[in-house]
């Protein structure tokens, strides 16, 4: 070789050593450039008339000011109700029935019945403007009266004038809005105006409009979403329409944040938060990232909220995202929950590609990520935990340090997959190496590191693979060849745990299996009648384990996140027929109870597949709608990756 290849070749290699340097070095990212994205975004959607107020659906406010009116109502016997919640199941609480509500509240439709009266209340919003049409939907509401109650809110003091049936709202900040009240008028006293209730009521809050005219705004507003996406979903509408119906009801503006959020219900966050003036939000771990994920569908701005004010709490816990957040930063302390924030996330960027989302969430997935390896491994994978923090006791004493509270982080509370595990007060987890979170810490992996790539942060991205790999490669533990199967394996006795649930389906998510394996799984496991097949799919226990018996939250009853997992571990393999019947199956749960009474609810009976036969699933739950969601996959209405 002569002396100038030599120095070519000197130089080559000095180039492409150089190259594979700057590859393995992590590019710079600006957080707080992502930040202030994302504070417009909540500023621009957090406007304007809507349901914000967490403690009624009832309640219509007009941000950014807060200028508020409320409506109640009295019977013949002058009993009053001023709380309308969805699912309620108390005595003598009405009985809602929630129609479309635009997520920027231009147009919301809800019935009601309560002590005899049965009314129809709907709204159009454009700009300060909000029309609100009271109908009753029976001849005789037997004396009963609608009260229309201008009102201060979030202790805020905003100056309120009644005359009659007219009113003015002058706001802290100068906004102020006027309003007229139409109808068969009874009295007002102490600045709220009775109207009859046998009769329609028109609110309107801005201009003023005649009865009929409203009316034309109402049904424009109507048409122009509801007809807008009956041509876009075709057959597959009522599957859209029960999964934007239920996310947008539970949407709230919550003070303490200044943001807009979506708890997994209006009850669930009323129950927590009910007697606080400042309204209050909780957000449940998996289940606001699984809203996100469906929000993205159509909406960016609330699919970017849920992902966001959740992923932030991880900055008080020391690195992961709890199983609960609540406001004033309460939330679990000692706990996180199934890892799917990174399949969330990634999801999410790809509908809308806007990489200072990535950015802003980046770095507190990524110290999730390694604090499930540096604090729940054992033997290579993963153990549920509750870790002790000062914090930790605080409302949650009985599960702390202990079975129950590892068992909580599982998401999956009263399963009969824990009932003898035994716990390791030292290591604080469960003995046992749990295919379900070993599967889904697989995935969160590989999504991590598509991030990472995506973000120029090669070096992360080399760590996520190799981890991924690590684990992938141990969970060959977990594989029983003579039943076909994945199951917990015990950390102490190191025996395979018989009992199972969908978790041991979640390998197919992470790409664990071979396509051999995976056809044992499905034929000798998932189709197989005696343990998760039937006409409602999938029962979160096997139908003959004695707990399936039980029929009590997540012993025996379909949960429809575990639908949504195991349908995208399906997606991995050739497996067509499988993957059919099952979008199929859990699209049918999902309207059986839509279409008869529009409810989606919490989880379902796996034998009869009615959801409301007890009192432990709320009727109005936002993650039931992943039934259909899976359906909109399945059919090409959303590109999940």
């Amino acid at each position: 070789m002569n002396k100038k290849n030599v120095i070519f070749l000197s130089l080559t290699v000095a180039l492409f050593a150089q190259c594979s340097l700057s590859q393995r070095t992590n590019a710079p990212i600006d957080r707080q450039s992502a930040e202030e994205n994302y504070n417009r975004i909540q500023q621009k959607f957090a406007s304007g008339w809507n349901t914000w107020d967490m403690h009624s659906t009832l309640t219509h406010v007009f941000l950014p000011s807060a200028i508020t009116v409320d409506l109640n109502l009295t019977d013949a016997k002058n009993n009053r109700m001023d709380r309308f919640q969805i699912g309620e199941r108390a005595e003598n609480m009405p009985m809602m029935r929630p129609g479309t509500h635009t997520y920027d509240g231009c147009y919301t439709d809800i019935s009601l019945e309560w002590r005899g009266l049965k009314l129809r209340v709907q709204s159009a919003a454009e700009g300060s403007d909000n029309v609100i049409l009271i109908t009753p939907l029976s001849g005789n509401n037997r004396g009963g009266n609608l009260i229309v109650k201008p009102k201060n809110i979030w202790q805020l003091s905003n100056k309120i004038t009644v005359d009659g049936s007219s009113f003015t709202i002058t706001a802290e900040n100068g906004d102020v809005v006027s309003g007229t009240v139409k109808g068969k008028n009874v009295k007002t006293v102490n600045d709220e105006i009775y109207m009859s209730a046998d009769e329609p009521v028109l609110v309107c809050c801005g201009t003023d409009r005649t009865m009929e005219e409203a009316k034309q705004l109402i049904q424009s507003h109507a048409d122009a979403f509801i007809q807008t996406n009956k041509q876009k979903y075709g057959k597959f509408y009522e599957l859209y329409n029960a999964m934007q119906t239920v996310m947008a009801w539970n949407s709230i503006y919550d003070p303490t944040i200044r943001n807009v959020v979506t708890p997994v219900s209006r009850l669930w966050n009323a129950g927590l938060n009910g007697n606080s003036p400042m309204g209050g939000f909780m957000l449940f771990e998996w289940d606001t990232y699984f809203v996100s994920t469906m929000f993205s569908i159509d909406n960016k701005e609330l699919a970017y909220a849920n992902a966001v004010e959740l992923t932030k709490a991880a900055r008080y816990t020391g690195g992961f995202v709890p199983n609960v957040y609540i406001a004033y930063n309460n939330m679990a302390f000692d706990r996180s929950q199934p890892p799917v924030g990174a399949i969330s996330v990634w999801n999410v960027y790809q509908r809308y590609k806007e990489k200072w989302f990535l950015e802003l969430l980046y770095e507190d997935l990524l110290k999730w990520n390694r604090w499930w390896d540096n604090v729940r491994q054992v033997d290579g994978l993963l153990c549920w935990g509750s870790t002790p923090h000062d914090r930790a006791r605080e409302g949650i004493t009985d599960a702390y340090n202990n079975i129950k509270g590892a068992t909580f982080e599982s998401g999956l509370d009263n399963t009969h997959m824990y009932d003898n595990v035994l716990y390791d007060s030292v290591k604080f987890v469960m003995r046992l190496n749990d295919v379900g979170l070993s599967s889904l810490y697989i995935a969160d992996c590989d999504y991590m590191a598509k991030i990472a790539e995506e973000l120029g942060q090669s070096r992360d991205a080399d760590e996520l693979k190799k981890r991924a790999d690590k684990y992938r490669k141990n969970m060959s533990k977990l594989w029983d060849d003579q039943k076909g199967f994945y199951y917990n394996l015990h950390t102490d006795t190191k025996q395979l745990d018989p009992r199972t649930s969908p978790t041991c389906f979640y390998p197919l998510l992470a790409k664990v299996p071979t396509q051999k394996q995976a056809q044992r799984m499905i034929s000798e496991h998932l189709l197989n009648p005696e343990e998760f097949w039937g006409e409602w799919i999938i029962p979160t226990t096997p139908r003959n384990d004695p707990a399936f018996k039980d029929n009590f939250y997540w012993r025996g009853r379909i949960w429809a996140p575990l639908n949504f997992l195991v349908y995208l571990g399906l997606r991995n393999y050739d497996l067509p027929e499988a993957r059919i019947s099952f979008v199929e199956k859990s699209e049918k749960l999902l309207l059986k109870s839509w279409l008869e009474h529009g409810q989606v609810f919490e989880n379902y009976n796996a034998t009869t597949g009615v959801g409301d036969d007890y009192s432990m699933t709320d009727k109005f739950y936002h993650w039931g709608a992943l039934l259909g969601f899976i359906s909109l996959i399945e059919n090409g209405y959303y590109p999940y990756e």
